[in-house]
Formats: structure tokens, C-alpha cells, sequence
């Protein structure tokens, strides 16, 4: 899909109501479907994080949970796309999975256990 939702991913959701994820993951498959997108739908969840320091200098730390996408969605746990997401390794969705699992896996604390190691644990 080119890159596609990517950090738009929100915005496919948007409705005149409010967010409504269901339908993006369904606008999602449809334009998988459309493009015959081969199996496995590889995806990635991304966090970046950027420390800017008052001298001027700036870190950057990438947090990446790599997966593929399942249809129909399973789970009803979790937010946006997580219902879609199989993460590597793991035979629950991000939808199914305990929260805390899911927590320690996440892009998020993989960005951020970056940014703790490269600047508090010196």
C-alpha cells in the first residue's frame, strides 16, 4: 500500500461521528483485497521517539514491533488496529492479548526502553 496508512493511520478512521476503527480496518482490508496483496500482509507497528537537549544536540530512538495483518479481525481488546495485528511470534492479535503482554512487546516500550538505555543508564 506505499507506506500507506503509516502515521495516517488515525485518520482513516475518522467519521463525522468521531473515530470508528472498525471500518478502517475494514477500508484497510478492501484496499489490500484490491491490490492483491500477497500472504502473509506483513505490518509494523512505529514509535518514535526524539529527546531534543538544551545544547542543541537531539537522539532519536525507533521502537518497531513487526507482525502481519488477520482477516476477519479477532479480539476486541486493545485500540485502533490492534484486532488486526498478529504480532511475530505470537499467536494472539494485540486485540486478544493481555494487556500487559502486550504492553512489554509494544513499539511504545521498545522506544522507550531505547531511550532509557542510551540516556539514564550510562
Amino acid at each position: 500500500m506505499n507506506g500507506a496508512p503509516g502515521v495516517y493511520t488515525a485518520d482513516w478512521a475518522e467519521t463525522p461521528n468521531g473515530r470508528d476503527f472498525s471500518m478502517a480496518m475494514k477500508k484497510t482490508q478492501e484496499a489490500l483485497t484490491k491490490i492483491s496483496a500477497p500472504h502473509p500482509r506483513l505490518a509494523q507497528f512505529r514509535c518514535t521517539l526524539v529527546l531534543a537537549w538544551p545544547d542543541g544536540h537531539d537522539e532519536l530512538f525507533e521502537g518497531i514491533v513487526g507482525g502481519q495483518l488477520v482477516w476477519p479481525i479477532r479480539g476486541e481488546g486493545g485500540f485502533g488496529f490492534d484486532p488486526m495485528f498478529l504480532p511475530e511470534g505470537e499467536q494472539e492479535t494485540f486485540g486478544e492479548m493481555d494487556p500487559a503482554h502486550k504492553h512489554a512487546m509494544s513499539h511504545r516500550a521498545d522506544a522507550f526502553a531505547k531511550l532509557v538505555a542510551g540516556c539514564f543508564d550510562r
